[in-house]
């Protein structure tokens, strides 16, 4: 296993994004849009690049049997933490793994789930394709494949929110960015990879935007209380709606593109 590049990165990532109101919205606006794709619990899921499973532990709490699999020791310390903080029987419903995502099927013994998911993942690598290929392999016929990721058609909103007037413009034909946590990241499409969701027997169900307003609020300067939970809630409420809707889904920074398997 190569050195961990997220060694350095696991606290910022967990500790701070994660709890942040932004760090919420992004967790409940997912976990609304894929309970009304997932069957009823009980169900497998695995989730690649899990990292601290913010995304798919609420899942085990649901009742899933859940598999996450990270190439990364220091998140899947983070996620052993944060496992012990479930109820225990939604402790049992985990699997930790170490592996990377491009040999997830052999990592899992060629076990196919009902769902897999792969957020916040894609844009770290520079070709999707084989990343994709292994989450359609990974997945049962009739399965569901998740996947939240950079959105190349809103590049600019960034640079433009923090008044980077020259790198807003220069973003609207660009792909690639330094990212919030200080990484480079590259963004895709829709359209992009709903076609290779589609060469892997993956048919593009729907996608939705993930956060807007807050995303906005805080390249803006403001601060958002994580304390405030009405607030929050209201927040998150607002983001949601916003998420499955045009215009407001379009000018997302990222999107969560979902798709069904209809092949073997």
């Amino acid at each position: 296993m190569a050195d961990d590049a997220w060694a350095d990165l696991a606290d910022l990532f967990v500790d701070e994004a994660y709890t942040s109101v932004k760090g919420y919205v992004r967790t409940y606006v997912m976990h609304h849009q894929l309970l009304e794709h997932l069957p009823t619990p009980p169900g497998t899921v695995l989730d690649v690049g899990g990292g601290a499973g913010n995304q798919s532990f609420p899942l085990a709490q649901a009742g899933y049997e859940v598999t996450l699999l990270d190439p990364s020791p220091a998140m899947l310390d983070k996620a052993r933490e944060r496992l012990q903080l479930l109820p225990e029987e939604a402790q049992h419903r985990v699997t930790l793994l170490q592996a990377e995502g491009e040999q997830a099927d052999e990592a899992v013994n060629s076990q196919r789930f009902d769902a897999v998911l792969c957020h916040g993942v894609l844009g770290y690598l520079d070709d999707p394709a084989p990343m994709v290929n292994q989450l359609c392999r990974c997945v049962a016929p009739g399965g569901l494949v998740s996947i939240m990721t950079g959105n190349a058609k809103a590049m600019a909103v960034r640079p433009a929110m923090e008044q980077r007037w020259d790198d807003a413009l220069a973003s609207f034909d660009a792909i690639t960015e330094i990212g919030v946590l200080g990484v480079q990241g590259r963004a895709d499409t829709v359209e992009e990879l709903s076609d290779l969701m589609q060469r892997q027997g993956v048919e593009p169900l729907c996608w939705n935007g993930v956060w807007l307003f807050v995303d906005w609020l805080e390249f803006g300067g403001i601060e958002l209380d994580p304390g405030d939970t009405e607030r929050v809630a209201a927040t998150a409420a607002v983001e949601l709606e916003a998420s499955r809707r045009d215009p407001y889904r379009q000018l997302s920074r990222v999107f969560h593109l979902l798709g069904r398997k209809t092949s073997d």
